[in-house]
């Protein structure tokens, strides 16, 4: 684990245009490998350029007619507009509700991991190279705040390779307030909306700099930590203290986590279907049974979802596997899209339609997680 320090960008980057479409030698991992540091199931590469190359660079998103139907990994609110977040530094946004998507003015091109917002205007994107990215028009236009520091350090070619920590989930406490968490232990906070960023890693128990994948608030208790190897961490403070859960119920990997519309009631999810329920905001667990259509047990990992404000939970994940549930998590709905196609990340709409995002982008579906009629 890298020594705390403190960072403040000697420069802001800031996309006022977006670049002319062009050939993008871009290497990035897929779904699995991004939200899934420890399962990575392929790998794509454009020829000639290294990670450690890419890194490097900081070029705008280029402009694409496709940027709503690649890889998006997380969707979130700001007010009435949805915006998504993924490959190539794409970030799309709609104001009708996923009917159309444009695309927003971005710095980077790096992969982008998660996406919050506090309110109809500001919000932050995390991801590749530990890159934090602030908007302040709803997500229309964006500018970095954050990347990794050791970047700026002159690479020894006789010395080791750059350790990538990409950054996988944001959460703010409220627009001043807010932490970044991914690759290797790495925490970060801001404690003035983002104009500086302080490694703060140590806060957490965690000597094995195992992965942190998702955060997220529980109403009434706290923020939830969830990470590889079963590793939990809660905070009644919302993030000033730290402590280490190690009753874990399953020592898989963890690549998703969420409150509900009641009082310390979490949900932890991930590997191989496994999901867990706690009422007492992580004192004892019950697993939730995943059954098919054939009443099978579910058996693909599941890897985003996200909690609506009427209190519909989605949850989805490999295979287009989409699981909702209207009792605060007790019991799930499962179905799999006939396409099999990888989802990231899912949102309820007030229309009662699903919004999901995944390995083709952007759609919506219909409250059971299908086809739209």
């Amino acid at each position: 684990m890298r020594k705390p320090v403190n960072w403040r960008a000697p420069f802001m980057v800031r996309a006022n245009s977006l670049q002319p479409t062009s050939k993008q030698n871009f290497p990035f991992r897929s779904v699995f490998s991004t939200l899934a540091l420890s399962v990575a199931i392929a790998s794509f590469a454009a020829p000639g350029v290294s990670l450690a190359e890419a890194a490097e660079d900081i070029k705008p998103a280029v402009e694409s007619e496709l940027s709503a139907s690649d890889l998006l990994l997380d969707a979130a609110k700001a007010g009435e507009r949805l915006v998504a977040v993924g490959s190539r530094g794409h970030i799309v946004y709609s104001d009708d509700q996923g009917g159309s998507w444009k695309q927003a003015a971005v710095p980077v091109r790096q992969l982008l991991t998660a996406v919050f917002f506090v309110d109809d205007k500001s919000g932050w994107a995390v991801g590749h190279d530990s890159l934090i990215l602030h908007t302040a028009d709803g997500g229309a236009t964006w500018a970095m705040q954050y990347r990794d520091p050791e970047l700026d350090v002159p690479v020894d070619p006789d010395g080791p390779s750059l350790l990538e920590r990409p950054l996988m989930d944001v959460w703010f406490r409220d627009a001043q307030t807010g932490f970044a968490v991914g690759a290797y232990g790495i925490v970060l906070r801001t404690d003035d909306g983002g104009e500086n960023w302080e490694d703060v890693s140590d806060v957490v128990d965690n000597p094995d700099g195992f992965h942190y994948n998702s955060i997220a608030e529980v109403k009434g208790a706290g923020l939830f930590l969830a990470g590889e190897m079963g590793t939990m961490y809660r905070s009644a403070d919302y993030g000033d203290t730290w402590e280490t859960l190690t009753d874990s119920p399953y020592d898989g990997s963890w690549f998703g986590v969420s409150g509900t519309n009641q009082n310390n009631v979490v949900l932890v999810w991930g590997l191989r279907g496994n999901m867990f329920r706690s009422a007492d905001f992580g004192d004892s667990w019950e697993q939730v049974v995943l059954k098919t259509q054939n009443n099978n047990t579910l058996g693909a990992t599941l890897l985003g979802g996200s909690v609506s404000e009427s209190g519909e939970l989605a949850v989805v994940g490999a295979g287009g596997v989409v699981v909702i549930s209207h009792d605060d998590g007790k019991t799930f709905s499962v179905s799999t899209r006939p396409d099999r196609i990888a989802l990231a990340s899912a949102k309820v709409l007030e229309n009662g339609q699903i919004l999901l995002v995944g390995q083709h982008g952007v759609s919506t579906a219909a409250a059971n997680g299908l086809k739209v009629n």
